[in-house]
């Protein structure tokens, strides 16, 4: 397929890294940022253009990769005409694509991509069209960059981003105030990674449900309160062990 990114974040950095790798042809990069646009293209070896410009007429498909709080910024006044949009956004119904062309939908990547990491992760992508033919065509396509496509409609969809924004913001956020508080405690937190590692890499085949330890679901009281006592020089882990605590206890 021929494709126009339009954006240079994150996400429209690997997805055109991964079409490129999967044999499709990036064909131009659009940003509302220019500078960004030019780093994005050079990488390509494509044109690039800002938001006044006009997507590449010989594209199949145009991909909105960009936040979701903007992601109609600017668009409306592109000629998409007869071209398949989508964009890339967990929590944006794909609606809001509608005025920009007759033929739209969602191509939702279902990971966290940083485009400074050029190892492409495992990316489920999670799909929907404005109609049946164009999610069949958005399924073939999405197909071909992943083996896990799953149809989900915007409702479905928001569900799964909502979890994912648990599953992995929330808890990147422990392992930032956790290395925080071994900093001020004079521990070292790199003799934590392998524990992170081993309990991540648990739930691949095991209901996290069933792999629940440490001393909440032992309902280990003493130890509890060593911790609690130990963390009483740090309010805000405190007050999420605590949080934590009662809901690992209380379920």
């Amino acid at each position: 397929m021929k494709v126009v990114i339009i954006g240079s974040g994150n996400v429209a950095t690997v997805m055109s890294r991964l079409l490129v790798s999967k044999g499709h042809q990036v064909l131009q990069v659009m940003s509302r940022n220019i500078d960004n646009a030019r780093i994005l293209a050079n990488e390509m070896d494509v044109n690039y253009s800002d938001l006044s410009g006009q997507p590449d007429s010989a594209a199949d498909i145009i991909i909105v990769a960009v936040s979701d709080y903007v992601m109609m910024d600017g668009l409306l006044d592109l000629q998409c005409k007869d071209k398949l949009v989508l964009h890339t956004a967990g929590s944006v119904s794909k609606e809001v694509l509608q005025p920009l062309s007759a033929y739209y939908g969602v191509l939702y990547p279902l990971q966290s991509l940083v485009r400074d990491n050029h190892q492409i992760p495992d990316i489920p992508f999670l799909i929907d069209g404005n109609s049946d033919d164009v999610t069949k065509y958005i399924e073939e396509f999405a197909l071909t960059l992943s083996p896990t496509v799953q149809r989900v409609g915007d409702e479905g969809r928001l569900k799964l981003h909502t979890a994912a924004v648990i599953v992995s913001n929330f808890t990147n956020h422990l392992y930032a105030i956790t290395e925080e508080f071994c900093h001020k405690e004079s521990v070292d937190f790199d003799l934590l990674k392998p524990l992170i590692v081993e309990t991540a890499n648990r739930i691949a085949h095991t209901s996290p449900s069933k792999l629940q330890t440490g001393p909440a679901v032992r309902k280990d009281i003493q130890t509890l309160d060593k911790h609690l006592r130990i963390l009483s020089g740090h309010p805000k882990l405190r007050t999420t062990y605590m949080r934590l605590t009662d809901s690992i206890m209380n379920p």
